[in-house]
């Protein structure tokens, strides 16, 4: 094992992918097991995620999901990858993180992002516009705001239960995102892990802007993406195939379709036009894959060239029974657990810092981290 993987966080997103033959309540299900299966396995977070009138994800509504995820869970960390604030009142917000915080306390993470209906018709359906996107350090200021009680904008209303609630705040990063999350004081969420230019420059202006706050003394950096792995190159690879046809039909097609099983998929190969071929076999690379002996050397190199003190790891395939165990061989190549569900050591669950946030890696007793970077 690689000292520096072992000393790495890991966690999951789960975006509730609908697979053909499987509806969406189904894969809400799937979900909520999937989040299991990764507690056994000593993953230290369990996000889901926000899509709205999207075809092939079911996960619309993320703070109801998590609290369905926490409720079948005791002691993985639970939270959204993220709430898209700008499709929301702030105050509803803390509201609704404040009860699940207070159903499930020092459990719960609140990822952010700044994203807005992927449509025309999905944002006049949110009452939102594009420009609503534009606010984001405003409307995360007011959030934060709920939660710490120095909100003014509304005297003598309070975010009930939330307000003086410790709940540890993430911001999802994509482009500005990175300043936002620096200005505010927060970790950082971003990706991909195959786009290394793009995501040391994110990742290089957060820590040089940075600022210390009440949440956070030091960054924090969570990077995100697909990883693969698999007793061979070839199973890895197919373990990739249905996300990368779904991504490469949205983009020539304008739907995001269901999962399709690999042997569907390969069929298919022969009759793409040229621009699905290229987005396929683009999205075919975008992810960490191989074998575990594979997967460990390149994660060592994103890790060692981030920094970064977690890996949120967001693979969807159409085979969940391939899916766990290419989260089994991960957890094992990251120390986390035996490879068979049972963790030999289980990660600590709470981010018990003064003000929230993640706890810095060495200071915490009992924190799973083994070495310090």
């Amino acid at each position: 094992m690689s000292p520096l993987i072992t000393s790495t966080r890991f966690s999951l997103l789960d975006r509730s992918r609908t697979r053909e033959g499987y509806d969406g309540p189904a894969a809400l299900r799937d979900t909520v097991a999937l989040a299991v299966e990764a507690e056994a396995l000593g993953y230290h977070r369990f996000w889901v995620s926000e899509h709205h009138s999207v075809p092939g994800v079911a996960g619309s509504a993320p703070t109801v999901l998590a609290a369905a995820v926490a409720a079948a869970t005791s002691t993985v960390r639970v939270g959204t990858g993220g709430v898209m604030l700008p499709n929301h009142r702030p105050f509803v917000v803390a509201e609704q993180f404040g009860v699940l915080e207070s159903l499930f306390p020092g459990r719960i993470d609140m990822g952010l992002g700044r994203s807005v209906g992927f449509t025309d018709a999905v944002r006049g359906a949110l009452g939102r516009g594009k420009e609503d996107a534009e606010d984001f350090a405003g409307q995360l200021a007011e959030l934060l705001g709920w939660l710490d009680g120095t909100q003014r904008d509304h005297p003598h209303v309070h975010a009930r239960p939330a307000e003086g609630l410790r709940i540890p705040a993430y911001v999802l990063a994509i482009g500005e995102g990175a300043a936002v999350a620096a200005a505010a004081g927060l970790p950082l969420v971003v990706g991909d892990l195959r786009d290394c230019p793009k995501l040391l420059r994110a990742v290089e202006r957060y820590r040089r802007e940075f600022r210390p706050s009440a949440r956070n003394a030091h960054p924090y950096v969570v990077v995100s993406g697909s990883v693969a792995v698999a007793g061979s190159p070839e199973e890895a690879r197919r373990l990739l195939m249905p996300e990368s046809w779904s991504m490469a039909y949205s983009r020539t097609h304008g739907i995001f379709p269901p999962l399709a099983p690999p042997e569907r998929i390969e069929a298919l190969v022969p009759a793409m036009t040229g621009r699905e071929r290229d987005l396929y076999e683009r999205g075919l690379s975008g992810g960490v894959q191989g074998t575990e002996e594979q997967v460990a050397g390149e994660l060592e190199a994103v890790v060692a060239a981030t920094g970064a003190d977690e890996v949120l790891v967001t693979t969807s395939t159409y085979d969940r029974e391939a899916l766990v165990d290419s989260l089994r061989r991960l957890a094992r190549l990251a120390g986390l657990a035996d490879g068979r569900g049972t963790p030999e050591v289980r990660a600590v669950t709470g981010d018990a810092r003064p003000g929230g946030g993640p706890p810095a890696r060495t200071s915490l007793p009992g924190d799973r981290h083994r070495s310090q970077r």
